[in-house]
């Protein structure tokens, strides 16, 4: 056991090794750190949720829940993740005054570096072998999955699931409280980090807590299974009550998520077989094949050294758990096409709120980097530490080379547009935005979103995991505004004021639009101001 200094000091180096990693994997990304993300509507949606909790947080605490959205719906941000751990980590960068896409890549890129990190140490511990920890947390941090759902930072967050396993072991082959309370409490952050992981973790690794204390237990089963309940309660009392405010909105506007949801955002064994098409080694050969969620392709390397792992010397008991661990994970991505997927549908209420099984192909990732660690182990034990040194930097370099993406970023406001400054000064009301999202401007209600954080007005505007009825009805009835019915509604939202993104209308649409404003006799302009696409008009609706 190294003194803790030299732990700290050890600890320290491999956070920056996956930093620089990081760095490299993404560029360019770190060149547009300040103002620039994936070209997707969610990265409005994260930005949004961020400031939401920050600000929330420093006013009004109590109603975290209650985001400005889709007004007047209550518990708005348990419409999706609320990302509570993203948003303790973010509001401190946020009061100091950071940009807030500057805090947003911070959090993106962090999330995946430690990620890296967190599966090094979990292979370390199962192997002592430093090689095996880093190709580990290559694969985990870097494999293309990452990137196809680069956009989604509640996805990134994957610190806790190998700390989760390493505590798991310690528990099992020690049976101390620290330990049992450490594997509790890494469970709860990563639901509280990420609710489909968190839910897919606390299955996954009750399954293998029940394999490991029967095969690799190295103290009494009464101190091992002590542990586990202890570390198990934690998790269970955590999660049970973040679960009360989300079972609340299910009941009243989520409902369950639609079968054929489920089905469309399933993998499929082929699906392991197709790359992302940012891929730079294999995106042009897969280009044109799968769909979002269900290209999981791990790469060759990382299959070659779990064949290693398992076939060059006899596997230890770890080992076969993690296979079948895989296995199963494998099977639940497969949704309803599987057995394990319908018969947690059926029988636990809380994978009834999660349409994307596919998801689970991150747990398939992480099973077969820790096999990889113990082939890579198998294939170097017995040479010299000049040979293993090669062998590690050509797996080490292959592996880069396979997971290189090509990233594509967008500029992001990091102020105000001209019409949400003046919006800002006007007194506190609720607030429409036209057009509303539809099939033509799908990322309409997310960017409103963002931008409602520059002057925190409630929005009757808003984008999210799942649209509450009232807002796909009022979506419905605004359609053509500004038509009589479409006034009556604003008036039963309580609306006061009103912006026209006339820009973003079809040439031959605008003037129509404007006049019928004019002859409607409800609206005073305020002005006609820049949004950051093209002209706005705001306008106090009597």
């Amino acid at each position: 056991m190294m003194p803790s200094m030299a732990r700290l000091r050890w600890a320290l180096f491999l956070v920056g090794v996956f930093a620089l990693l990081t760095i490299g994997m993404t560029w360019p990304q770190t060149a547009g750190l300040l103002n620039r993300a994936a070209p997707h509507h969610d990265v409005y949606f994260n930005l949004w949720r961020l400031q939401w909790f920050a600000h929330a947080l420093a006013t009004r605490p109590s109603h975290l829940l209650d985001g400005n959205i889709f007004y007047p719906e209550p518990r708005t941000l348990t419409l999706s993740d609320a990302m509570i751990v993203e948003g303790l980590v973010a509001s401190p960068l946020i009061w100091l005054g950071l940009p807030p896409l500057l805090v947003h890549n911070l959090l993106l890129l962090g999330a995946i570096a430690l990620s890296g990190v967190a599966m090094f140490a979990l292979v370390w511990e199962l192997t002592q072998s430093r090689g095996a920890g880093l190709v580990a947390g290559i694969v985990f941090a870097f494999v293309p999955y990452r990137f196809e759902h680069y956009m989604h930072m509640e996805l990134q967050w994957t610190i806790w699931m190998p700390l989760a396993f390493l505590f798991l072991h310690r528990t099992i082959e020690n049976g101390t409280m620290r330990d049992a309370i450490a594997l509790g409490v890494t469970v709860a952050l990563q639901v509280l980090s990420s609710i489909y992981y968190g839910i897919f973790l606390a299955t996954l690794i009750s399954l293998c807590a029940v394999l490991l204390i029967f095969t690799d237990r190295r103290t009494s089963f009464r101190r091992s299974l002590t542990g586990l309940a202890v570390g198990g309660l934690l998790a269970i009392a955590v999660g049970g009550v973040y679960a009360i405010p989300y079972i609340e909105t299910r009941d009243s506007v989520r409902g369950e998520r639609p079968t054929e949801q489920i089905l469309m955002f399933s993998a499929r064994p082929s699906s392991y077989l197709v790359a992302t098409p940012t891929s730079w080694l294999y995106g042009d050969m897969f280009r044109g094949r799968g769909r979002g969620e269900r290209r999981l392709f791990p790469g060759f390397i990382v299959l070659l050294l779990a064949i290693c792992g398992l076939l060059l010397r006899s596997p230890p008991p770890r080992v076969i758990v993690y296979l079948i661990a895989l296995v199963v994970a494998f099977e639940m991505s497969l949704g309803f096409s599987g057995h394990t997927f319908r018969f947690l549908y059926d029988h636990v209420s809380a994978y009834r709120a999660l349409r994307a099984p596919a998801r689970l192909g991150i747990f398939v990732v992480m099973f077969l980097a820790a096999i990889a660690g113990f082939g890579y182990v198998a294939l170097t034990d017995h040479l010299k530490s000049r040979q293993r040194r090669t062998i590690l930097a050509a797996i080490v370099a292959g592996l880069l080379i396979e997971y290189h993406v090509r990233l594509d970023l967008i500029a992001y406001p990091n102020t105000a547009p001209e019409v949400y400054q003046r919006l800002a000064e006007q007194p506190i009301g609720v607030v429409a935005e036209f057009p509303m999202a539809d099939k033509d401007f799908p990322d309409a209600g997310a960017e409103y979103e963002y931008m409602s954080t520059f002057h925190w007005f409630p929005i009757v505007n808003g984008y999210s995991g799942v649209f509450p009825p009232s807002y796909l009805a009022r979506r419905d009835r605004l359609e053509h505004f500004p038509e009589a019915s479409s006034l009556a509604q604003l008036r039963h939202d309580g609306v006061r004021y009103v912006i026209v993104h006339v820009d973003r209308y079809a040439s031959d649409v605008r003037a129509s639009i404007l006049d019928g404003i004019a002859r409607s006799g409800s609206f005073i302009e305020i002005g006609s101001f820049q949004d950051g696409r093209g002209l706005s008009h705001l306008y106090t609706f009597r």
